[in-house]
């Protein structure tokens, strides 16, 4: 059994490690929630097998999946690929999954945060709150009980000391309403080990989840930060940007260094039709402003992963754009790309339903 521990990571000098550190592997949870997947969930769980078969290329993969599911995931994913039957209840395994912590040692252990489903969102949830005790379990990784509700795509750490965030998310009251700002700052001090936090204002627009970091910015080396940009004035997303922009401008990480601004380009803006089909370019104008709902798609939910980036591909007039910026800033690995369409349906993408688990031991 995993051990509940009483402690808190900082005083006992475990740390998350930044995302480009090395993985012992990733995690990932299969669809199959019908009030969130359409057609039975076989489209996003093709998308979710082109995404699981992409990382194993790289690193050891883990899906959790129920008894129900088994069989048809098995047959659709890679023989390389681990899988645990789990119940759960979505598939977002980043913000319902454990944030793995490390010491110097070489130590591996897990932070379990409370988990309400983004502030009420979805209902039931139960079996979500389980999945990090799950994973731990699983690994035999002694477990921190956090008392915060915070889901993994809301913060980003460099593994130096500074986590970026945003206030649309963490200060939301459907999250922690008891909670002031400098609270939820000492939670996130104490169970990530970091010193410094980096607050961003509003997430991307139309984002289900109030604002997760990982849809807006997040660090690609310590010092440098990758920021969705977007030049129309017209978009709601460009007052967002820039006022980002402004307060990355005017940070200093944990080592006291002022942050290089990469810019994203935003994709679309990206629409659902009618028939839920999202083809870029076609006739019901998805692409064209006013087309339906807009969709929270962007190119800084990408993944970092031994050897590789794994990027969403969104917008053929500017996948091509990011790739190249990703490439720039990513020199030593392999761009991959892969189309995510049915994921963004669901609410998310890549880095929403990848966890990566360090390298570490136990203890």
């Amino acid at each position: 059994m995993s051990e509940t521990l009483t402690g808190l990571p900082a005083t006992d000098c475990f740390r998350m490690p930044a995302e480009w550190e090395p993985h012992a592997g990733t995690w990932m949870i299969w669809p199959e929630r019908p009030d969130n997947w359409r057609d039975g969930a076989v489209p996003a769980q093709q998308a979710f097998a082109r995404v699981a078969a992409a990382i194993a290329r790289f690193e050891p993969l883990t899906m959790l999946v129920s008894a129900q599911q088994w069989r048809q995931a098995r047959a659709m994913l890679p023989a390389s690929i681990r899988l645990i039957e789990a119940s759960s209840d979505d598939s977002w395994c980043r913000d319902s999954g454990a944030s793995f912590v490390t010491d110097a040692a070489g130590r591996l252990r897990g932070v379990d945060w409370k988990f309400n489903a983004w502030g009420g969102l979805y209902a039931p949830c139960d079996q979500d709150e389980l999945i990090a005790a799950k994973m731990l379990e699983a690994e035999r990784a002694p477990r921190y009980a956090a008392p915060l509700v915070l889901e993994g795509g809301s913060i980003h750490v460099d593994g130096e000391g500074t986590v970026l965030t945003t206030e649309e998310c963490l200060l939301n009251p459907n999250r922690n309403p008891d909670l002031s700002r400098e609270e939820i700052e000492q939670h996130l001090k104490d169970y990530l080990n970091v010193s410094t936090v980096i607050w961003l204002g509003a997430g991307l627009v139309d984002d289900e989840t109030s604002g997760h970091i990982d849809n807006l910015a997040c660090f690609v080396r310590p010092g440098v930060v990758a920021l969705t940009w977007c030049e129309d004035p017209l978009d709601p997303q460009y007052a967002i940007s820039h006022d980002a922009y402004e307060r990355l401008s005017s940070a200093t990480d944990a080592r006291g260094r002022a942050l290089e601004i990469v810019k994203l380009p935003l994709p679309g803006p990206l629409y659902r039709n009618a028939a839920e089909v999202i083809e870029p370019g076609d006739a019901t104008g998805f692409m064209s402003r006013g087309a339906g709902e807009r969709l929270g798609a962007s190119y800084a939910n990408f993944y970092i992963g031994n050897g590789f980036i794994l990027m969403p591909l969104l917008d053929p007039r500017h996948d091509d754009a990011a790739r190249d910026i990703l490439a720039g800033l990513f020199p030593d690995r392999e761009i991959v790309g892969v189309e995510t369409h049915e994921i963004i349906l669901g609410g998310g993408n890549i880095h929403c339903i990848t966890q990566q688990q360090p390298q570490g031991l136990p203890g």
